[in-house]
C-alpha cells in the first residue's frame, strides 16, 4: 500500500473550490493512488442468513479508497481497490482523457482480474464518474438527467434472527421512519419463514413495505450456504407472501435457472426479483427477453462499474421492468447507487444494509464528513456537491 507522509493534498472527495472545466477541455489523468482509513472503532460481527457460519465485521472507519487525480489537481474518488491492481490501472489511465469512460472502464475490465465478487474494475469506474461530475460542475443525478434529489431507503437484515425478534425490529425501524424493511427467510421449516413475514405484517400493518430475501442465487451451481430450496418451496412461498402484501421475493432459485424463474414470475403474482450476482450485460438480456425477473437487482461492483449498470437501466426501461440495484457495499458503491436512483423513474427503492444496533448502516458511512442519512419523511437526500457529492474525513486518512 503507498504510504502518504502528507495528507494536505489529498483530494477527498471535496469540490475544492474549483470551477468546471472548460467545455471541450480534456481531463487528462496526471496520478492514480489508493490510501487507506484508520478505524475509529470496532464495532461488533453478524452472521450471515443467507452464509450459516459467516460472519459480516462492522466498523467506523476503516477501509480505503480509490483516488484519480488531473493534471489541475482535480480528483475523483471510488472504492477500494486491491493495490495489487494498481500498477496496472495506472498504466491504463495515466495520460488519458477522464472523459472517455466508455472505453477506460472497458479496458480496465479486460487486464484486471474477474471471478471475485465485487470486481476490481467498478471501483475505478466510479472514480472516474466523480471526477466527470466534478469537472462539469454537477452532481451526477443531475449529469444523467434528473433534478430528483431523494430516494427511499429500505432497510435490508443480515441477521436470521426469530420471528418475533424480527417484529420487534420492524416496530422500531417505523419509529425510525423508515418506510420499508427487506426480511431473510433462511429457516429450515418453511412455516417458520412464513411465520416471520405474518408476525412481522402484523406489527407494523400496511405502514411498512416488506420485501424477502431468499438468497438462493449465491453460487453459479445448484450447490447453496445454508437452506436450499426446490422449485416447489419457492412457488408456495411466493403464493404465501403474495396474500402477506409483500413487495417482491428475491432469488427464490438458482442464478442461472431462467427458465425456472420465467416459469414462476408467471404462475404467482408477486413480483419476483434478481440479478445481484450476474456480472454481465447479456445475461440481464437473457433475463428480460424470458421474462425472468419482474425487478432486476444489478450491482454495480459486480458489474465492474456504474457505466454498464446504467445500461441495464436503459434495458429495464424498455421492457417495462423495474431496477432496484442490489447493494452490499455501503461506502462509496452505495453512494453513487443513490444517484443512479434518483436519475431514473423506475427505481422505487435503495437498499440500505441496515440490522442495528450493530449493523447499522451510519457506521459504513462514518467516513464522511457530511454523509446523507435517513430524514424524518424515511428520505434519503442527495448532496448536492458535483459528482458524488460526499467528502471522506480527512482525519481518517493513513499517513
Amino acid at each position: 500500500m503507498r504510504q502518504n507522509a502528507d495528507t494536505s493534498s489529498l483530494g477527498t472527495g471535496g469540490t475544492e473550490n474549483r470551477q468546471p472545466v472548460a467545455a471541450g477541455a480534456p481531463l487528462i489523468i496526471r496520478d492514480v493512488r489508493i490510501h487507506r482509513l484508520r478505524v475509529l472503532e470496532n464495532i461488533g460481527e453478524l452472521e450471515l442468513a443467507w452464509s450459516p457460519g459467516s460472519r459480516l465485521m462492522f466498523q467506523r472507519g476503516g477501509g480505503a479508497f480509490i483516488e484519480i487525480e488531473t493534471e489541475d489537481g482535480l480528483t475523483g474518488i471510488g472504492p477500494e481497490t486491491d493495490d495489487r491492481f494498481l500498477p496496472v490501472v495506472r498504466e491504463c489511465l495515466i495520460g488519458k482523457d477522464a472523459f472517455d469512460v466508455e472505453r477506460l472502464s472497458a479496458q480496465i475490465r479486460y487486464y484486471l482480474p474477474a471471478g471475485t465478487y465485487y470486481q476490481q474494475a467498478g471501483c475505478v469506474d466510479i472514480a472516474l464518474w466523480d471526477l466527470i461530475g466534478k469537472a462539469c460542475g454537477q452532481p451526477l443525478y443531475r449529469l444523467w438527467g434528473s433534478s430528483n434529489r431523494t430516494v427511499t431507503p429500505y432497510a435490508a437484515m443480515v441477521r436470521l434472527s426469530t420471528p418475533e425478534e424480527r417484529a420487534e425490529m420492524a416496530v422500531r425501524l417505523k419509529e425510525q421512519n423508515w418506510r420499508a424493511i427487506k426480511l431473510r427467510l433462511h429457516h429450515e421449516d418453511m412455516s417458520e419463514d412464513i411465520r416471520t413475514v405474518r408476525l412481522v405484517r402484523e406489527a407494523v400493518g400496511n405502514d411498512m413495505a416488506i420485501m424477502v430475501d431468499a438468497n438462493q442465487a449465491q453460487s453459479k451451481g445448484e450447490w447453496q450456504p445454508g437452506v436450499i430450496w426446490d422449485y416447489r418451496r419457492a412457488a408456495e412461498t411466493a403464493r404465501a407472501l403474495q396474500e402477506l402484501g409483500c413487495v417482491w421475493l428475491e432469488e427464490p432459485r438458482p442464478r442461472y435457472a431462467f427458465d425456472e424463474l420465467a416459469r414462476l414470475s408467471a404462475a404467482v403474482e408477486i413480483p419476483i426479483a434478481g440479478g445481484e450476482s450476474n456480472a454481465d450485460l447479456h445475461e440481464f438480456v437473457q433475463m428480460c427477453e424470458q421474462n425472468t425477473y419482474s425487478i432486476l437487482q444489478p450491482e454495480c461492483l459486480v458489474m465492474n462499474g456504474i457505466t454498464a449498470l446504467r445500461k441495464v437501466g436503459v434495458l429495464a426501461e424498455l421492457y417495462g421492468k423495474k431496477i432496484v440495484p442490489h447493494n452490499g457495499y455501503g461506502k462509496l458503491a452505495m453512494i453513487a447507487h443513490m444517484h443512479l436512483i434518483a436519475s431514473w423513474r423506475h427505481a422505487p427503492y435503495l437498499e440500505v444494509v441496515h440490522d442495528p444496533p450493530v449493523g447499522d448502516y451510519r457506521h459504513f458511512l462514518s467516513i464522511f464528513t457530511e454523509p446523507p442519512l435517513v430524514d424524518d419523511n424515511g428520505l434519503i437526500t442527495l448532496p448536492d456537491a458535483p459528482g458524488l457529492g460526499v467528502t471522506i474525513d480527512k482525519d481518517l486518512i493513513v499517513k
